[in-house]
């Protein structure tokens, strides 16, 4: 099954080689698509701080070690599925902070990162139809990120949480989509400048991981090995953590 399912994905690459995900989707069955299914089953506790992390995959690849460190200390969800840039985020950030979950409570906190996904290139500006050309246009350019960035962070406020970014994380050359490697310095510098007018607090997942990059994120990849995004989770953990005492 695993060799069929293995000859089913090679051929869909390469038919279809601008449909390759930034996210890594486990095998049907496999051991880690089980633990992942049971850690997205985690009780509620109504007496806990709620705490909200939005975020690409590379948020999803630290949030079960957030959950781990945090637990008995605050409920932590992730907003659905991939949160990837800030285009679909503008579209979806109401329904995030309206989570059924949360019954009648408000978010202590938000932990957020947009940019790895509006800096890569595509095919149509704004969509999530990958290229590895770099003639194509981003999904957001740097104005476009930068205008629907503070647009998210007014959004953000209005809610009233304690609110911590997160800075998008390097990435070497060649990776695909394509994405230029000078590109995530230059979104986190224009998302650090609103941070720094609003007053927000921020986790600089960036500089955490750039000194290691070479051992903790897989070759030729946006993405981190189980070391990388363990890191990254016990950063995020303790940025969250010193404000769950103050809203219980």
């Amino acid at each position: 099954m695993r060799t069929i399912n293995s000859l089913i994905l090679l051929f869909s690459f390469l038919l279809f080689p601008n449909l390759q995900a930034d996210t890594y989707t486990p095998e049907e069955g496999s051991v880690e698509l089980k633990k992942r299914k049971k850690k997205s089953t985690t009780k509620i506790d109504p007496n806990l701080p709620f705490v909200l992390i939005i975020g690409d995959s590379i948020s999803m690849g630290y949030t079960p070690f957030v959950k781990e460190n945090l637990q008995g200390k605050a409920n932590v969800i992730h907003a659905p599925g991939n949160s990837q840039g800030t285009t679909h985020g503008l579209k979806n950030l109401t329904d995030w902070l309206n989570d059924k979950k949360l019954g009648d409570k408000k978010w202590d906190v938000i932990h957020f990162n947009w940019g790895l996904h509006d800096l890569k290139h595509v095919k149509v500006a704004g969509t999530s139809e990958n290229s590895n050309d770099f003639n194509d246009p981003q999904q957001a350019d740097l104005p476009t990120y930068t205008s629907n960035m503070a647009k998210l962070v007014a959004q953000l406020k209005a809610d009233g949480a304690k609110l911590i970014f997160a800075t998008t994380t390097p990435y070497p050359a060649g990776v695909k989509p394509a994405r230029a490697p000078e590109n995530a310095a230059k979104y986190n510098d224009a998302a650090l400048k609103i941070m720094t007018e609003n007053n927000i607090e921020v986790n600089d997942l960036y500089s955490l991981v750039l000194p290691k990059l070479n051992t903790l994120q897989k070759p030729v990849n946006v993405h981190f090995h189980k070391e990388g995004s363990k890191m990254m989770g016990l950063q995020v953990s303790q940025a969250i953590e010193k404000h769950l005492t103050n809203s219980q």
